[in-house]
């Protein structure tokens, strides 16, 4: 699959952000941008949700220790190496990378966050990257070009930008991430930023984007890797003059949150490495919320149902049996089973339907949507996944040699 950019769909740069993207020598193809620079005119609100693998990266350890902070200015991001499992000099390199950070743009070094991505177990070419920070920081902008830049700046195997852009009481959201494999439902090999210039305080910016990942980053699922520099970073400048306050203001801004971080990360399997479908799972009708997602997660994880669909077949037996195999108490009986809105399995039986029918409806849309509803309560769930194609295994048979 081709490197191929679509247009960046944002159009707005919160207030008192500037952003950059530039090449730097990580990626061998002159024309990608592989460093990336946000900067803040002002000491601003950050928060980080980050992986959960035992091997997490130098930038991500340094991260977390930086957040939730009220004094963050600036986060570096590259792509095409990891800067994973790199021991003291990993540590040193993400330090370094600060410390450039803080003298190109004249803030200082511990209000600087890190980035990476790519290839885990190299060294960065930190020198090549410390000239790289002083480009990038004379490119910095608040136009769209800017946005579309920095947006690239994160990409490894993408085919594409992944941005959203809200709106909420004259302040501005503006999202970018990057991710098309290694993807699990604990966070997976992606980034995503999140930058807005309504005010809010520390603590309550790391519960919202918590939810927020919850109900969105931890519901996709391309290969089920977890990675080792898995983070969503969330950047306040409160520059908008508009402040969540109030419990209304609470739930409302939540929301948006939640509905932008939902936009990403649902790029993210419709990105997916060799991808020609992006499959919504919603399973409604469980006695609880995590039954539902149990249940979600394992039909998501099932390579037979993913090539099933990558073949615009209508297999309702795999779904069924991996719904069957999820650990969750159910009544066969009352479960009902719908692909692209066509009933395929009801009463613990199929129906009598055209399979040539929903393989063309398959086959004529990126979407598929599997329905599973198990009439045993009120709660649900929704996952998002990619289909499982020869282009998948070649890409990542390929992807270092």
């Amino acid at each position: 699959m081709g490197h191929v950019i679509e247009p960046d769909p944002a159009k707005t740069v919160p207030l008192g952000f500037r952003l950059a993207g530039v090449h730097c020598g990580i990626k061998s193809d002159p024309e990608k941008e592989d460093l990336g620079l946000i900067l803040l005119d002002r000491p601003a609100v950050a928060a980080g949700v980050y992986t959960q693998n035992k091997f997490a990266a130098a930038p991500v350890v340094l991260d977390r220790s930086r957040t939730p902070s009220n004094s963050i200015r600036a986060v570096v991001i590259n792509s095409g190496n990891a800067n994973a499992c790199t021991g003291d000099r990993g540590i040193a390199d993400a330090e370094r990378m600060c410390l450039e950070v803080a003298s190109a743009c004249d803030i200082d070094p511990g209000e600087v966050l890190v980035l990476s991505t790519g290839v885990i177990g190299q060294f960065l070419p930190i020198d090549a990257i410390a000239a790289g920070i002083t480009r990038t920081a004379a490119n910095l902008a608040d136009d769209a070009s800017a946005i579309a830049a920095a947006a690239r700046a994160m990409l490894t195997t993408d085919t594409k930008t992944k941005t959203v852009e809200r709106h909420w009481r004259g302040g501005s959201l503006l999202g970018m991430a990057k991710g098309a494999a290694m993807i699990g439902p604990k966070m997976a090999t992606m980034l995503g930023v999140v930058l807005t210039d309504v005010a809010i305080d520390p603590e309550m910016a790391q519960r919202l984007l918590r939810q927020a990942v919850d109900e969105s980053f931890h519901c996709v699922h391309v290969d089920g890797h977890t990675s080792t520099n898995d983070s969503v970073l969330f950047l306040a400048s409160g520059a908008a003059n508009v402040a969540v306050e109030t419990p209304e203001d609470v739930e409302q801004f939540g929301q948006l949150l939640t509905e932008s971080c939902t936009s990403l990360a649902r790029s993210i399997p419709d990105d997916g490495e060799g991808a020609n479908h992006l499959i919504t799972i919603h399973v409604r009708g469980c006695e609880s919320s995590s039954a539902a997602r149990k249940i979600a997660h394992t039909v998501a994880d099932s390579p037979l149902v993913k090539t099933a669909i990558a073949g615009n077949d209508p297999n309702w037996g795999r779904i069924v049996s991996a719904a069957g195999y999820a650990d969750v108490p159910f009544d066969p009986e009352k479960l009902e089973l719908r692909l692209n809105g066509q009933l395929l399995f009801c009463g613990a039986t199929p129906t009598d339907f055209s399979e040539r029918e929903v393989s063309d409806s398959m086959r004529s849309n990126r979407e598929t949507l599997i329905e599973l509803h198990f009439g045993e309560g009120s709660a649900e769930a929704r996952f998002w996944t990619s289909d499982l194609t020869e282009e998948y295994v070649r890409l990542n048979a390929d992807y270092r040699t």
